[in-house]
C-alpha cells in the first residue's frame, strides 16, 4: 500500500489515504518519494477546474526522489537512482510522434496526476522512459519544479530555435517566468521582462533580464514595436495581444505556454507583413528533459522555492491560491 495526501471532493479537505498500485509493469520503475513541487496545473485539477479530475484526487507532478524497484524490463535505471519526473508518465512508445521523439505529443500519452495518483504521496509509479536520472551538480532537493515549470518554458527554446542573437521577451514573472529569465541569460540573448508588477523589476534583473517593460502601459508597449525575434507568455491572462504582436520584428514568434480565458485575437495584416508567427508547445520529451538538466547543472540554474512539509499541503495550496508564493513551493515528504 502507499499512503498519499488525497481530497475526496473539489476544493475539499486534504486526508491521508492508502491506495494499492497493484503489480508492478514491467516497464515501470517505483520512486520512494523525496519531494514535490506545487505547480497552478495542481490547482486546475484540485477544483477540478477542467472536468477531468477524478475523485480522490492525488495531485503533484514535479517529483523528486529515489528509486526503490525496477520492472523485469527496466535496464536503464536501478533501486538507488536519484530521478525526477514530471507531468507525463507514460507514452506508448511505437506511434509516429514516440518514433520521431516526440513522446509529450503521443495519441495515448499518460500524464501522471489525471485518472491516476500523482507525486503528493510516499511513492509513485511511471514508466521508466519518464523517469530522467539527476546529474551531480544538479541539488536534487530544488528539482522538482524543473520537470513542469522548467521544462514548459525550455522546450519553446530548443523546437523554435531561439538563437544566442535573439532579443526575446517574457510575459508574466512568477514560476514559469523566472526560469525562463535565467535560460534565456545563460543562452545569450538579450532578454526583455514584461510585469505587471513593479516590485518584481529588480528581481527580474537579478534572475537575468537586461530590461524590464510595464506590461500594464500601453504607451510603453508600443515603443517596444518591432523589437523582438521572440516573445513568450507565461500568463493565464488575456492581454493586448495585438500590441505584443506589433512588438515583433520580421519573422517573430508570439508563443504561448499559458492558457489565456479567451481566444488570442490576431488580424491577420500583422501576421503577413512581416511574416509572423503565434505558436504554443507542450512540455518536453524525455531527451528534451535531459537536455534541460544538464543546461541547468552547468549553468548553475535553479528555481526558486519555498519549502513546507507535505503534511501542511492545505496551507500550500491555500498559499499558491493567494499568489503568494516566489516563486515555487515544494513539499518535502514528511511521512
Amino acid at each position: 500500500m502507499i499512503r498519499a495526501w488525497a481530497a475526496n471532493e473539489a476544493a475539499g479537505a486534504f486526508e491521508l489515504a492508502e491506495y494499492d498500485p497493484g503489480a508492478m509493469k514491467s516497464d515501470d520503475v517505483e520512486i520512494a518519494v523525496e519531494s514535490c513541487g506545487l505547480c497552478h496545473s495542481d490547482m486546475s485539477l484540485y477544483e477540478d477546474e477542467w472536468g477531468v479530475t477524478k475523485f480522490p484526487f492525488v495531485g503533484g507532478h514535479e517529483v523528486v526522489g529515489t528509486i526503490s524497484k525496477v520492472g523485469d524490463a527496466v535496464t536503464t535505471l536501478k533501486p538507488g537512482d536519484k530521478v525526477g519526473v514530471g507531468w507525463f508518465s507514460r507514452s506508448c512508445l511505437t506511434c509516429n510522434p514516440c518514433m520521431g521523439g516526440d513522446h509529450n505529443m503521443c495519441r495515448s500519452v499518460e500524464q501522471i496526476a489525471v485518472g491516476r495518483y500523482g507525486g503528493f504521496a510516499e511513492a509513485v509509479r511511471v514508466q521508466a522512459s519518464w523517469a530522467n536520472k539527476l546529474p551531480e551538480d544538479l541539488k536534487p532537493e530544488d528539482a522538482g519544479p524543473l520537470f513542469c515549470g522548467g521544462i514548459t518554458v525550455f522546450n519553446p527554446l530548443v523546437q523554435f530555435g531561439v538563437r544566442p542573437t535573439d532579443k526575446v521577451g517574457v510575459i508574466g514573472i512568477g514560476g514559469l517566468g523566472h526560469l525562463a529569465l535565467q535560460f534565456l541569460n545563460a543562452w545569450g540573448c538579450e532578454v526583455t521582462a514584461f510585469t505587471s508588477t513593479g516590485a518584481k523589476a529588480e528581481e527580474a534583473k537579478q534572475l537575468g533580464a537586461h530590461r524590464v517593460v510595464n506590461s500594464r502601459d500601453d504607451e510603453a508597449l508600443k515603443a517596444e514595436a518591432g523589437r523582438y525575434d521572440f516573445i513568450l507568455s507565461t500568463v493565464a491572462s488575456d492581454l493586448n495581444w495585438s500590441l505584443y504582436l506589433n512588438a515583433l520584428g520580421p519573422r517573430g514568434r508570439l508563443h504561448t505556454v499559458g492558457v489565456p480565458p479567451k481566444p488570442i485575437a490576431a488580424h491577420a495584416a500583422q501576421l503577413l507583413g512581416n511574416q509572423r508567427s503565434i505558436s504554443g508547445s507542450p512540455l518536453g520529451s524525455p531527451a528534451t528533459i535531459r537536455q534541460m538538466l544538464d543546461f541547468c547543472a552547468r549553468h548553475a540554474i535553479s528555481p526558486k522555492v519555498e519549502r513546507l512539509p507535505m503534511s501542511r499541503i492545505g496551507e500550500a495550496f491555500q498559499k499558491l491560491k493567494d499568489g503568494t508564493p516566489r516563486y515555487r513551493i515544494v513539499l518535502d515528504n514528511d511521512f
